[in-house]
């Protein structure tokens, strides 16, 4: 850990947002913890004042043995709830890219190597979670954070504090992590049928008829034949779809942004990001097109990341 100069020491940010960003491992030191009185605290400190003016007025040894007694309380008091965060161990762990509109979740782990019970302890970032870890205990937690918009989303400022043991001080950690996720656009609430396939004819039109390899199933169009309807998943409530038959020939479609109806970017974005969903379930062999980036018709869990993550950082 490299030395701090009094300018960055003292730095007032460093209070609240932590020191730069890292990968390594952090061990909470005297360098990491702040403390300050509490609230309550304050209120204790103001009372040990009036007991000593009367005390002093009075010259009660009573009132002096009490002052002496609770103003030894309220420093002890330091000590103890410094030490309930000192020496914890804390890194990060792995995260996953999700959907705009969806929660992202960051996971960390927090090891207490020490033989001391840690209580209380208050772990913060857009919600707070309360817990205490055992004597040579490790636990893992998966924090929130919502995302505002697509793209990177970095996870911020993990604080740790607790008030432990009488909540007179609050001693808090501020924490931070080269930590982001991937953020992709929300799916179109709309549907629309997935374009043509590049023979130029209609996913939906002619497929199936004198064919015998099953293809895959697509959104019910007007004029397919009742035949090929998916009753079984029609009577599990979870729409009319058709069945498809390859009929020999491989289809393939592609997925161009020029090509996608929306007002606007955004919009354009969503429709495709829904599109490839579709495509995927579906088991389509699927090209994308996105400005300079062209990916060739191919199908699986690599691919279609890629095109997400396209869409993402677009």
């Amino acid at each position: 850990m490299n030395a701090l100069s009094l300018t960055e020491r003292f730095r007032l940010s460093r209070f609240f947002l932590g020191e730069k960003p890292s990968d390594e491992t952090i061990r909470l030191t005297h360098r990491r913890i702040f403390i300050l009185p509490t609230r309550q605290g304050l209120g204790f400190g103001l009372l040990l004042i009036v007991l000593l003016l009367i005390a002093f007025v009075y010259n009660n040894n009573l009132a002096y043995l009490l002052t002496f007694l609770l103003a030894s309380v309220f420093f002890i008091t330091i000590l103890h709830t410094f030490k309930a965060l000192s020496g914890l161990i804390v890194y990060k762990g792995r995260t996953t890219p999700v959907f705009l509109g969806e929660p992202a979740y960051f996971e960390i782990h927090i090891e207490n190597p020490s033989l001391t019970l840690r209580h209380q302890l208050r772990v913060s970032l857009e919600k707070t979670e309360i817990l205490a870890i055992q004597a040579q205990a490790k636990i893992n937690l998966a924090l929130l954070s919502t995302p505002k918009r697509r793209g990177w989303h970095n996870a911020g400022t993990i604080t740790l504090a607790t008030t432990f043991p009488l909540g007179l001080f609050r001693a808090w950690s501020p924490i931070r992590f080269h930590f982001k996720t991937l953020v992709y656009p929300k799916p179109a609430t709309t549907r629309l049928p997935l374009p043509e396939c590049v023979s130029g004819t209609s996913q939906y039109e002619g497929k199936g008829q004198g064919a015998d390899d099953f293809y895959g199933l697509q959104n019910y169009q007007f004029g397919d034949s009742i035949k090929h309807i998916h009753w079984k998943a029609y009577a599990k409530g979870l729409g009319v779809y058709s069945k498809q038959y390859s009929g020999g020939q491989e289809r393939k479609i592609w997925l161009d942004y020029q090509q996608t109806p929306g007002r606007n970017t955004e919009e354009r974005l969503s429709q495709l990001c829904r599109w490839l969903g579709e495509a995927e379930a579906q088991g389509l062999c699927y090209g994308f097109k996105l400005a300079d980036l062209t990916l060739p018709p191919d199908c699986g869990a690599a691919h279609y990341q890629r095109c997400l993550e396209a869409l993402a950082l677009f």
